[in-house]
């Protein structure tokens, strides 16, 4: 979570990514809220990818996220 992006929209409504994780936003209300569903989201990200053997990041003890070589 520490690689978080948010943006606040006109209509101060959030929205939260993390770059380094295709396909990882939330939209909510709160950033609060964005921030949950954003963790959330990321949670079923690495279970959909552990499932499907896609290469997972090493999630560091600092929070920093490293994607694996693909070789592509």
């Amino acid at each position: 979570m520490a690689q978080a992006l948010y943006d606040k929209f006109e209509d101060g409504t959030f929205a939260g990514r993390i770059p380094l994780c295709p396909g990882v936003v939330a939209f909510e209300k709160t950033l609060r809220e964005c921030e949950y569903a954003l963790r959330s989201t990321l949670e079923d990200w690495i279970l959909v990818g552990l499932k499907l053997k896609h290469p997972q990041p090493a999630i560091k003890g600092d929070g920093s996220i490293k994607m694996p070589a693909t070789g592509r």
